[in-house]
C-alpha cells in the first residue's frame, strides 16, 4: 500500500464499538428501570429471529469476501473490492449484520437499551469506520469504487 494512502481503520475497530454498545446495553438494563417493553415467546422468537439474521448476514459476507480473497480485518488495507453476494446490496453488510442481531436482542431479552445501543453504534460507526473504509477503497480501486458506490447504499438498498 502505498504511503499516500491512509489505513482504513484505526481504534475503535468497528467491532469495539459494537461490543461496547451490548456492555452498555446490559449494564443499563440491571441499573435503569426498564420502560414498558413488550415480552413473552413471541416476542422473544421474534427477537432470536432478528439474531441469527444479522449474524447469518456477518457470516455470508465473511465467506463472499474469503471467496474473494479479501481482506476482513478493519485496519489492514482491502485487497480486493467485493461486490457481489450481500455487498450487492448493502456496501456494510457486516455493519448491517451487527446492528441487526443488537435490535435482535432487544426483543430476545426484552431490554430496550438494546434497541438504542444498536441505534448509537450504528450512527458511530459510520464516521468512525465506514467513511474512513470508503475513502480507502475510493484511492485503491477509483472508478471501479465509484461505480459501485453509486450503484448500492451505504446501509441498505439499490440505487
Amino acid at each position: 500500500m502505498s504511503a499516500a494512502i491512509p489505513p482504513p481503520n484505526r481504534i475503535p475497530w468497528p467491532p469495539i464499538i459494537y461490543g461496547s454498545a451490548v456492555a452498555a446495553a446490559v449494564g443499563l438494563g440491571f441499573v435503569l428501570p426498564r420502560p414498558v417493553w413488550p415480552s413473552g415467546s413471541a416476542w422473544a422468537a421474534f427477537g432470536w429471529a432478528l439474531i441469527i439474521a444479522g449474524v447469518g448476514l456477518d457470516v455470508a459476507a465473511m465467506v463472499t469476501m474469503s471467496r474473494q480473497r479479501a481482506n476482513i480485518l478493519p485496519h489492514r488495507a482491502a485487497t480486493a473490492l467485493v461486490t457481489t453476494g450481500p455487498f450487492a446490496w448493502s456496501r456494510n453488510p457486516i455493519y448491517l449484520g451487527n446492528t441487526i442481531a443488537v435490535s435482535g436482542a432487544a426483543f430476545a431479552f426484552a431490554n430496550p437499551w438494546f434497541l438504542a445501543a444498536a441505534l448509537l453504534a450504528a450512527i458511530a460507526v459510520t464516521p468512525l469506520a465506514i467513511r474512513r473504509e470508503e475513502a480507502h477503497l475510493a484511492k485503491l480501486f477509483g472508478a471501479e469504487w465509484r461505480a459501485y458506490s453509486q450503484r448500492t447504499a451505504r446501509w441498505i438498498g439499490r440505487r
